[in-house]
């Protein structure tokens, strides 16, 4: 198929990117519904499992919102009692967002439900071309920091 122009909105990359995205995280919350997590969620969740003494702006920096999306995404996970704010570790005057026991339950059942999702999208857009986009997203993330 050949790139439209893209001085023509038509050629828009946002709107495509837009597409794409809403297509992947269609895929992505399917899978994930019966562990109950959006696919944001578990991308907070997974971030929070691997750094316990995050804040809520290193969570919103890691996911690429600002620090009051950050709070809307993690207030049902604190309701839900799957996070907690707590002191810090290192400084108790500032807070740090830990998954709870049950969270660390959720996260783990959730696991191998995103893994299956990772592995149909893989199989969608063949391994070469599931590699290449990573490859070109992450890139572009880069360049655009």
């Amino acid at each position: 198929m050949p790139i439209p122009r893209l001085d023509e909105p038509q050629g828009c990359a946002c709107l495509q990117l837009r597409k794409v995205t809403r297509k992947v995280t269609q895929m992505y919350d399917r899978a994930l519904e019966p562990a109950g997590l959006t696919t944001a969620q578990f991308s907070a969740m997974s971030f929070i499992n691997r750094t316990p003494d995050a804040s809520v702006g290193d969570v919103a920096a890691r996911l690429v919102m600002d620090p009051t999306t950050a709070t809307r995404l993690l207030r049902p996970l604190m309701r839900d009692k799957l996070v907690e704010l707590a002191p810090s570790k290192d400084d108790k005057r500032r807070r740090a967002i830990r998954l709870t026991p049950k969270g660390r339950k959720s996260f783990e059942a959730a696991l191998p439900l995103w893994r299956e999702a990772q592995e149909n999208l893989s199989k969608a857009l063949g391994k070469g071309q599931f590699g290449a986009l990573w490859n070109t997203l992450q890139s572009s993330l880069d360049r655009l920091a």
